[in-house]
């Protein structure tokens, strides 16, 4: 077991993995940690300190491909980092939660957000990697604190669908289907 004490100075609320092995973790000391494993000393160490909140960092999610992290936080904005091996660069933010963002999930091209504001917003991102908002899911009556999304064969020709899964502090699982036209079908 390996322990990495004072890892932040405050709570850390989220963390994920990459597939090659760097480590992301948000805090409530408004910072996102990236970590990296060592081989010669057989521990973890310090890579990076992401910095763009201005609140406590509630949730994280990596692209399919790990280039790009999405952090959530209480200033309910989702910032996009796009870049690689733990090198990450703020390069947007998406905002029109009205509450804080408490959970994150993503795949290749799409990322959704869950809030305290009861809704989940499906975000897309486009060929020139600038987002838009497909929907705002509503039906929880509490705040969403889980997320999951996974793609599924659509029977409709050139069309994607994905089920997303939320849990919320309302007690309830909803599981919402998305039905999502082409890129061109929506510029």
């Amino acid at each position: 077991m390996e322990s990495v004490a004072g890892a932040h100075h405050d709570a850390i609320n989220a963390i994920t993995v990459s597939w090659d092995g760097y480590i992301y973790t948000g805090s409530a000391d408004t910072t996102i940690k990236v970590w990296n494993l060592h081989a010669e000393e057989k521990k973890h160490s310090l890579v990076a300190t992401l910095k763009r909140h201005k609140s406590a960092v509630n949730a994280l999610a990596l692209s399919a491909d790990g280039s790009v992290l999405y952090s959530g936080a209480c200033d309910r904005s989702v910032v996009v980092w796009e870049g690689g091996g733990g090198h990450m660069a703020a390069t947007g933010a998406l905002r029109g939660h009205t509450r804080a963002i408490l959970s994150l999930a993503a795949t290749a091209e799409f990322v959704c957000s869950g809030s305290a504001d009861g809704t989940v917003r499906v975000w897309r991102r486009g060929e020139d990697k600038r987002y838009s908002c497909l929907s705002v899911l509503e039906g929880h009556g509490r705040p969403i604190k889980s997320l999951a999304m996974v793609g599924v064969e659509s029977h409709i020709e050139s069309s994607s669908s994905y089920l997303v899964f939320s849990g919320g502090m309302d007690c309830d699982i909803k599981v919402w289907k998305l039905l999502v036209p082409p890129l061109e079908g929506i510029m």
